[in-house]
């Protein structure tokens, strides 16, 4: 097995250099975010009632963290849709920001043009391809921006300008001393969980030892619901592992039954607790009921703290730890963490 503390042997499975990326997330940020907050749109845009957001896997998981992060504030309700087909409720009421990062997701193409002839107003957001087009050919205003990665090393960017969209329309505060502290936040972090951090202090690499093997089930509530969800999908993009995501409180209601059977897997789940300090207080009692049920049913688990002030920080925190630990996961099981074969032949077979 691959020894995490010879950082020399990564370059040969990854010979894509996604570590740069991971290593890059907190630069990244700030130069996302220095182009949110130059974000303009149109007066009339500030007359919607509601908004979604159209997107699928990485360009659309910015919009759920979006979500969870100003849903108490935002005077209009905001939805992120995944799928071919607009709710009833879109009109001419509606803010739509359709979230594709190449350009040329078929979902979001499809909803887009559904979006416009139901009289939303329309947002596109993309580095380029078709989506780019129409919105130019459209006179939709277009966010385009710039970084060369797979859709999922881009999410600084798809949350800070979905971000800034909210703020440009005056919905929601001023988040840039938020995002100052996240990313020094970060930096500090990196320092921990860096690859030259031998394993013996480094707690990322010794989560995805612990992993190694099991399936894992990430749990999350409040600002860090859908930083669960972050995991799970970089677990299965970049290490290539079986994943799953709960959210609390409602995997208390239904989740917690399940840990009796079948008894055989017990010993191979491996639960992760996603736990901040800025949880409802009733949310945090329920993951500390939670985790002594696990253990008295002999399921692993670990609980992993976010970090900061601000509950910007409290998820920007988070997502680079658990990035790091699909790092290191993904060198375990000696896969290459960019490539996504499995989808682009899915996509193949279905462009047939």
């Amino acid at each position: 097995m691959l020894d995490l503390d010879n950082p020399m042997q990564f370059r040969q499975i990854d010979t894509d250099d996604m570590l740069g990326h991971i290593m890059g997330f907190p630069e990244q940020c700030r130069k996302a975010w220095e182009q949110a907050r130059q974000i303009t749109l149109p007066a009339s845009y500030r007359q919607a009632k509601n908004a979604v957001l159209a997107g699928m896997g990485g360009s659309a998981i910015g919009g759920d963290l979006v979500r969870t992060l100003i849903e108490k504030e935002c005077p209009v309700p905001f939805i992120v849709d995944r799928s071919y087909l607009l709710p009833g409720f879109v009109g001419p009421g509606t803010l739509v920001i359709a979230s594709s990062y190449s350009g040329n997701t078929e979902e979001t193409l499809i909803t887009s043009e559904k979006a416009l002839e139901a009289g939303a107003f329309v947002v596109a957001l993309t580095t380029n391809g078709k989506l780019a087009e129409w919105a130019q050919h459209k006179n939709v205003p277009l966010i385009r921006f710039s970084y060369k990665s797979q859709p999922r090393a881009a999410i600084g960017y798809s949350l800070s300008l979905v971000l800034g969209v909210f703020q440009a329309l005056g919905w929601i505060e001023d988040r840039t001393a938020q995002m100052e502290e996240a990313i020094n936040v970060m930096n500090r972090l990196q320092q921990e969980i860096h690859v030259n951090v031998p394993t013996a202090q480094n707690r990322a690499k010794q989560v995805a030892d612990w992993l190694h093997g099991g399936i894992a089930v990430v749990y999350g509530a409040d600002y860090l619901s859908e930083v669960a969800r972050r995991w799970k999908g970089q677990f299965n993009e970049n290490a290539k592992a079986w994943a799953f995501f709960e959210q609390m409180p409602e995997l208390n209601h239904n989740a917690v039954l399940g840990y009796t059977s079948p008894e055989a897997l017990r010993s191979r789940m491996r639960v992760i607790l996603l736990r901040s300090s800025l949880d409802h207080q009733h949310n945090q009692w329920r993951f500390d009921v939670t985790t002594r049920i696990l253990k008295n049913s002999g399921v692993p688990a670990e609980e992993i703290h976010a970090r900061g002030e601000s509950p910007l920080a409290h998820m920007l925190s988070a997502i680079h730890f658990g990035d790091y630990v699909s790092y290191y996961l993904s060198m375990l099981y000696e896969n290459n963490p960019t490539p996504v074969d499995t989808i682009t032949y899915l996509k193949e077979q279905l462009a047939r």
